[in-house]
């Protein structure tokens, strides 16, 4: 049965000071899951994270057991990597869960260590978050302290698990796995050509799983209470709650937990308190500025994964007739859940000025290694800007079109693909909105 509203498991204990504490996490029931996991074969640990169907929270949404899977049966050497580097606009989610229960993530981490024969494992947190950076730091030192890490854990004859804490220096493009694996090897954080796979050869060479923060923090509840019933409280192929980060034009803004199959528009009435001053929804992006956005229209569909990619009501993305963006596979792109950063827009905002703010991100985050990211990007920020400051010709909105179909797909990591599937998505849904700037000359932009 899928999850009511108000069902929580990772944000529990959100608010209690002493949950941070390791014997404030042992007296709500903490490392119960990791004794039990410990009890079971690594294989057994893996077939439940499967038959859980948990999807992995960073934004792939890809399943975290068949992720797993991709690590050789014989390999030796296998790192853990948690992506806490979360730096995609309008998430805000990780901070929060390192910040309040930095225990369910270490547990997590040692269970799946276990499953993976993973003994030198690393969390990669953002340099900016220095209040979680030091929690996080006292909960890895309360956790060697009390031997849920370090060798023979809880007096297994032979398990040993260890976790280094390391701070990356605040780019974008380190949320990227394999530019991630970079920075922490001390190399700069560009992306690496795939194949191999970071599961057959990541860090330091050797097979590596990287997993984000939420997603890792979902496992002691699936040893604790099995894959089925994780399952279950999720839907379709998505198992579990999801968090999302709701911001903009709503008149209770946060992070909350939630079932998979609620609706953007349960979101912003329901739980967000509707859109703020009386207005309405023009414009919503349902998972970091890096998604395409759906319009008011389309706010009935659920935030759940492959509801927003394959949902028949959400139309294709169409720049020209005949002309569509394909993500591959034959699905036209719609969108995605992301990161589960919810950006809403009232029926108020420039539409024009809100992409070009988006592509100015991206312009200054690219790392320059793939010429129609470096160039493209860059070019999209100039145009988009050239539209909003009210000096745009007619040409510019198909121009933009073309230069965002020119990166798609042409870069060694997905961050050229962040750009151009917003402006790919805002020229679609709001074409009209272009027209008008384009038709309005004189009008300026705040930088």
């Amino acid at each position: 049965m899928p999850a009511p509203i108000g069902t929580k498991l990772v944000t529990a204990k959100f608010g209690n000071e002493q949950a941070r504490t390791v014997a404030g996490y042992e007296k709500a029931g903490g490392y119960q899951a990791l004794r039990k996991a410990l009890a079971l074969r690594p294989e057994d640990v893996a077939n439940e994270v499967k038959a859980s169907n948990l999807r992995g929270r960073g934004g792939a949404g890809f399943a975290t057991g068949v992720k797993w899977g991709f690590v050789p049966k014989d390999a030796k050497n296998v790192h853990i990597v948690v992506n806490c580097d979360e730096s995609e606009p309008g998430t805000c989610k990780d901070r929060e869960l390192v910040y309040w229960d930095p225990h369910l993530l270490i547990e997590g981490i040692v269970i799946a260590a276990h499953a993976l024969k993973a003994v030198h494992n690393y969390i990669y947190i953002r340099g900016e978050m220095m209040r979680e950076f030091l929690v996080l730091q006292q909960a890895v030192r309360e956790a060697y302290e009390r031997g849920y890490l370090g060798k023979d854990i809880l007096g297994t004859r032979g398990f040993e698990c260890h976790i280094t804490v390391h701070r990356g220096a605040g780019a974008y493009i380190c949320g990227e796995e394999t530019a991630l694996l970079n920075s922490l090897e001390g190399l700069r954080g560009q992306p690496r050509l795939k194949p191999p796979f970071p599961a057959i050869k990541g860090l330091f060479g050797n097979p590596t799983i990287v997993n984000n923060v939420e997603t890792l923090m979902n496992v002691p509840f699936i040893i604790e209470k099995g894959g089925a019933w994780f399952n279950e409280l999720g839907v379709g192929r998505s198992g579990g709650t999801r968090i999302v980060c709701v911001s903009g034009h709503v008149n209770k803004p946060g992070v909350f937990e939630l079932p998979m199959g609620i609706t953007f528009n349960q979101i912003i009435n329901e739980v967000c308190g509707g859109v703020w001053k009386g207005r309405k929804a023009k414009a919503v992006i349902p998972g970091g500025v890096s998604m395409p956005p759906l319009d008011a229209s389309e706010l009935d569909v659920p935030c759940e994964f492959d509801a927003l990619q394959t949902d028949e009501r959400i139309k294709p993305v169409m720049v020209k007739p005949n002309q569509q963006f394909d993500l591959g596979g034959g699905r036209a792109l719609r969108t995605m859940a992301g990161s589960g950063g919810i950006v809403v827009m009232d029926d108020q905002t420039d539409i024009p000025r809100a992409l070009w703010r988006i592509l100015k991100f991206f312009a200054h985050e690219s790392c320059g290694q793939c010429t129609p990211c470096r160039e493209g990007t860059g070019w999209l920020e100039k145009v988009s800007r050239r539209i909003a400051d009210g000096g745009g010709k007619p040409r510019d909105i198909d121009l933009l079109a073309e230069i965002a179909h020119g990166i798609a797909g042409n870069t060694i990591c997905a961050l050229g693909d962040a750009a151009a599937w917003p402006t790919l998505g805002f020229l679609t849904k709001f074409r009209a909105d272009f027209e008008a700037a384009v038709a309005a000359p004189g009008k300026k932009v705040a930088v």
